[in-house]
């Protein structure tokens, strides 16, 4: 797009041979060189393996990898979670779409830096170093297995509207379980199924949810909204809060940029279609999200559990709207699984080849995808199904959520400040004015949101997040000591 700036606009020299970054950072053509080989050393520039050029995604995938992580069960349950704010919450989707749009702007110009996998895992390793890298890779890696649990667990409130479940928490645990393991299944075959279903899912999905936020809005009851502020706080603490909630229905706007080692032209290709998806699912998230509001009584809004289902029973005056839209909602949250499960082995298998992660993820499948990684996810994922329906469905749902966007919320936070960084160390014969004023505004605009977003997720989620964070230490300080030669480790002693 063309609101960033051009490379010499306001991008940084390479740090100096014998400075300390100079084991981890280098222009970009060095990483992809580092790539081709298939090499790496510690601390170094991870050498991604790209896939072979005709799986790699071209710009309608890519946006459509975009759309689809972003597109999932959030604008299918989120409705309903926000609702009880009131509609102070739609004045929060309109912030956190500029928010998301901004964020878009910095991978798209940070992927033009690193244009390799592992995308917000690169970034603050090499401004920062290793354990920067490590801690954004980790607490990413957390989010992506949490969030494909919760939305494996969203997929069965429109599961029952087709085929009611009943009450039994064994059967609703095992159709999660599958919405988890077929996606999975796909991701083993190869990139290039995982592109061609993630391009078919988004279509399948995004048509009628384009449909529902248009032709929705001429049946809208104004009466039907509700209060603007119902959440007894203040109108900001209000916006924060659900801001928070919602931020879940926005993750995946980083897609792109985890997996520019299989992009096509990564340099343009990333920030094209990260503004791309981003933008075209803002739309659909906010027209859809009013629509609803204006059809749904606000009562029942608060304690629906298809929230689009009820809204499109209101138009078409009985049931079978509603179980069209179920059809879509489940095509769309096993889509949007299917995304998010390539993702979730992406950053852990550039890690792994930096040495930053245990060894088995920096395996690759015959298909390309690292399958450990895939595995790995999996089975994590479905520990916390069981765990979720042990316990109860519907507040361990609402944590999950919060504890995504907290975990989800460090690597954008340390993206931002890895951008920074780099802006700061530009030298004054490389930087245009213009250019460095409009990347320091994305940059520091993107870490503020993403401060706001982990403050509104709550005391709660923030302890919870923090714990699955502070758990990864242990693991980095293992492997940055297997990594030690014995004459190092006599030296240290």
């Amino acid at each position: 797009m063309s609101t960033t700036s051009t490379p010499e606009a306001a991008e940084p020299e390479p740090a100096p041979a014998d400075g300390p970054a100079a084991a981890d950072s280098g222009p970009a053509a060095d990483r992809t060189a580092d790539s081709a080989a298939g090499t790496a050393a510690p601390g170094a520039a991870p050498a991604a393996v790209l896939a072979p050029a005709g799986r790699k995604f071209g710009l309608a995938a890519a946006t459509a990898l975009v759309m689809g992580n972003i597109i999932g069960g959030g604008i299918f349950t989120l409705p309903a979670a926000v609702a009880p704010y009131g509609t102070v919450s739609l004045v929060a989707f309109a912030v956190l779409s500029v928010a998301a749009v901004l964020l878009a702007l910095l991978f798209g110009k940070l992927a033009r830096r690193s244009p390799v996998t592992g995308g917000l895992y690169v970034y603050p390793r090499d401004a920062f170093g290793p354990f920067a890298g490590f801690l954004s890779a980790w607490s990413y890696w957390t989010m992506c297995w949490v969030s494909i649990a919760a939305l494996a667990v969203g997929v069965v409130g429109y599961v029952d509207v087709l085929i009611p479940l009943g009450d039994g928490k064994a059967v609703l645990a095992l159709v999660a379980l599958a919405a988890l393991w077929l996606p999975a299944a796909a991701n083993f075959a190869g990139t290039r199924y995982v592109g061609a279903v993630q391009v078919v899912s988004t279509v399948l999905k995004f048509v009628p949810l384009l449909l529902v936020a248009t032709v929705g809005l001429f049946f809208i009851d104004t009466d039907n909204y509700g209060p603007f502020n119902a959440s007894g706080e203040s109108v900001p603490g209000a916006i924060a809060a659900s801001a928070a909630l919602l931020l879940y229905s926005f993750l995946g706007v980083e897609s792109a940029a985890v997996s520019a080692g299989e992009v096509r032209d990564p340099e343009r290709t990333v920030g094209r279609a990260s503004v791309l998806g981003t933008v075209a699912s803002a739309v659909v998230y906010i027209l859809g999200t009013v629509a609803v509001f204006g059809l749904v009584p606000h009562k029942e809004l608060v304690a629906s559990g298809a929230p689009f289902a009820d809204a499109v029973d209101y138009i078409a005056g009985g049931s079978w709207g509603g179980t069209v839209i179920a059809l879509v909602a489940v095509a769309s949250i096993v889509g949007c699984l299917n995304g998010w499960i390539l993702l979730s082995a992406q950053m852990p298998y550039a890690a792994a080849r930096d040495g930053l992660f245990p060894k088995p993820f920096a395996r690759l499948g015959k298909g390309g995808v690292p399958g450990f990684g895939v595995l790995a996810t999996a089975v994590l994922g479905t520990i916390l199904i069981v765990v979720n329906y042990a316990d109860d469905p519907d507040t361990a749902f609402r944590v999950l959520v919060l504890i995504t966007t907290f975990t989800g919320c460090v690597p954008y936070l340390l993206s931002a400040a890895a951008q920074l960084y780099w802006l700061a160390r530009g030298t004054r014969e490389r930087v245009r004015p213009a250019g460095l004023v409009r990347d320091l505004i994305v940059a520091g605009l993107s870490f503020a949101f993403s401060f706001w977003l982990i403050a509104g997720a709550g005391y709660a989620a923030v302890y919870q997040g923090a714990l699955f964070l502070f758990a990864g230490i242990p693991v980095y300080v293992w492997l940055r000591g297997r990594q030690e030669s014995p004459e190092d480790a006599n030296t240290v002693a």
